[in-house]
């Protein structure tokens, strides 16, 4: 297990680095957007160039960063059910979520996308829009995305399964979002008494 252990160590490292790193294109994305703005009024001139570099930008900073949020344990789920369960049984819908659910369904993603990225490179395929860009490069990205959430999730289930026989802590123990609240509120107050 301690094999597994250290892969899953090795992913979060790389997930981690690609999620903190991808923060940027949203920075990229809004200076692009404001200088073609600003070109447009000014200048009175456009292109779909630049709005399509703001969408693959934009998506970029989404598909890179699932992984990471998922890493992170910040997917959207229902805290309210999933909070009433024991922490054991929790760790269990996430086996068995991350498994049965997760796995599959990204790794169907990754088989479908490696054809569908050929062929666009393959065709030299290009945006509909006049002025547009390639359009492999969006199409790499949903492959990377979906490689990042495939890898992370394997991850995940190490971790799990190695949290459930109690060989490593639990490495980001669930709080609702009613607790976080309270705890956050008690810092606050504990800090206005100082």
């Amino acid at each position: 297990m301690q094999v597994f252990l250290a892969l899953s160590r090795l992913i979060d490292r790389i997930t981690e680095a690609v999620g903190k790193s991808v923060a940027w294109l949203i920075l990229i994305a809004i200076v692009v957007s404001a200088a073609n703005a600003v070109i447009r009024k000014v200048f009175s001139v456009s292109s779909n160039a630049w709005l399509e570099l703001q969408w693959y930008l934009y998506g970029a900073a989404f598909l890179l960063a699932a992984a990471y949020t998922l890493k992170q344990n910040e997917h959207i789920r229902i805290d309210i059910v999933y909070g009433m369960f024991s922490r054991r049984t929790q760790h269990w819908i996430d086996l068995v979520g991350h498994v049965v659910f997760l796995m599959p369904f990204a790794i169907l993603m990754i088989v479908y996308f490696v054809p569908y990225l050929g062929q666009s490179i393959r065709s030299g395929e290009v945006s509909n829009n006049a002025g547009g860009l390639p359009l492999w490069p969006a199409k790499s990205l949903l492959l990377i995305g979906f490689g990042l959430l495939a890898v992370q999730g394997l991850s995940e289930i190490i971790k799990k399964i190695a949290v459930m026989r109690g060989l490593i802590p639990d490495p980001i123990p669930f709080v609702s979002a009613h607790s976080a609240a309270e705890q956050e509120a008690e810092t606050l107050a504990g800090e206005i008494r100082k």
